[in-house]
Order: C-alpha cells, then sequence, then structure tokens
C-alpha cells in the first residue's frame, strides 16, 4: 500500500510540475528573449525596402551600465521600469541595416503591456535617429484593428526622441508643442493601448539612443529638465 501511495503522489507532483511550466514558461521565456522580429529575413525586406542584408546585435542595461543606466534610462522616461519585460537584464535586439556595405538604418522593437495583454512595438529607424516606420508585431487589443492602421503608424514618421521629451508617459500631457501633438488616438476606448504604444516609442528610442547613437539626444532631455526646475 505505501508503494502505491508513494508512486501515487510522484505522479501528482510531476503533474503539477509540468502544469506550472507549461504556465509560466512561456511567459518567462517571453521575458527572458526581449523582442525579436519573428523572420529576421522577410521582416527587414517588408520593413526596409532597398536593404539587402542586416547584422544582428544584442544588448542590455545589465551589460552596458548596470544599475547607473537603468537609472538613466528611467529618468529620461520618466517612469520606472517593471514587470517581466523590464527587468535589467533583458536582452534587446538590435537590427543593424545595410544595403550592400553602407549601413542604411535601424531596427529595434519593445515589449509594453497594454490593456488586455503585451504590445511589441517595432520602429524602423534612419542613421540619425528618425523614424521611417512603426510597427506593431505583436498588439493584444480590442482596438487592434484601428492601431494598426497604417494612418496611425504615419504619425509617427520623421518624429526623433526630441519630440518625446516633452511627452510625459505616466499622465499622456505634453508639455510643450512638439511632433507627438499630432499623434491622434484613433479610439476613444483604446487609451490604454494608445499610452503603451507612445511610452513603447519613448522607451525605444531612449535604447536606440544609449545602445547605438552615443546619447545623441540626451542634450535635450537636460534641457527639459531645466525648463522644469
Amino acid at each position: 500500500m505505501g508503494v502505491k501511495v508513494l508512486v501515487m503522489l510522484k505522479k501528482k507532483f510531476s503533474f503539477f510540475v509540468l502544469l506550472f511550466i507549461m504556465i509560466w514558461s512561456p511567459q518567462l521565456l517571453f521575458a527572458a528573449v526581449g523582442c525579436d522580429l519573428n523572420d529576421p529575413d522577410r521582416d527587414v525586406a517588408r520593413l526596409f525596402p532597398g536593404s539587402t542584408g542586416y547584422k544582428t546585435n544584442y544588448v542590455s542595461i545589465d551589460q552596458r551600465g548596470g544599475p547607473a543606466l537603468l537609472a538613466q534610462v528611467e529618468d529620461r522616461l520618466g517612469d520606472k521600469f517593471q514587470g517581466l519585460f523590464e527587468t535589467i537584464d533583458v536582452p534587446y535586439t538590435l537590427y543593424e541595416i545595410f544595403k550592400g556595405k553602407d549601413k542604411i538604418g535601424y531596427i529595434h522593437g519593445v515589449n509594453e503591456k497594454g490593456q488586455y495583454g503585451g504590445i511589441q512595438v517595432f520602429l524602423v529607424l534612419g542613421l540619425e535617429g528618425v523614424i521611417k516606420n512603426l510597427y506593431f508585431q505583436k498588439l493584444t487589443s480590442r482596438y487592434g484593428k484601428e492601431l494598426r492602421d497604417p494612418k496611425f503608424g504615419e504619425q509617427f514618421v520623421g518624429l526623433t526622441l526630441k519630440d518625446f521629451y516633452n511627452y510625459d508617459v505616466k499622465t499622456g500631457k505634453i508639455s510643450d508643442p512638439s511632433g507627438v501633438d499630432k499623434i491622434k488616438n484613433p479610439v476613444p476606448e483604446a487609451e490604454t493601448d494608445f499610452k503603451a504604444a507612445l511610452r513603447g516609442t519613448k522607451k525605444n528610442l531612449i535604447l536606440v539612443d544609449e545602445f547605438i547613437l552615443g546619447n545623441k539626444f540626451l542634450q535635450y532631455h537636460k534641457a527639459v529638465g531645466e525648463q522644469t526646475k
């Protein structure tokens, strides 16, 4: 009887372990790999017409500067990192895009928490950090159709991190006139996901500035900070 009970307990234990893995491992794995393009060969060609190749780089805040860099990124964002998608060791995937031997731009994506689930915000950027296109690879939203409409993404084209420094990701308010003024929410009921898209865009641009552009736009953040003192 003792042996049978032991076998039954082992089976139940194995079942619950398996159930735990099935429930939690996708989320943990998603957090660990950061935000990659689903099909880089196809997606790069589609998002960057005329490109002939790309180089993939992986970098994390922990690797580049640790807690000090995290504090700087949070200060520039105007919000604290939190949750599985914003841990200090999340690896970010940076795609350098080429035409022949010449580098012509970048593609970079970040994860954001929307109202109903995760949102993956990818930006197609020129060499100077100017937005050429915005792409939602994942958008768990009741209003996904409206937010995926090309007309919504077109509102971001031509903007840079300088424009987003006047946007408060917590309140959704703009302190001074900037290019962000022209970005309109297509559906009033999508306010939470709309704000998540803007927060993801600002965070995306900050990380690209930190990792690739050598903090080219940091001067504008300091200028905004001086104005509020």
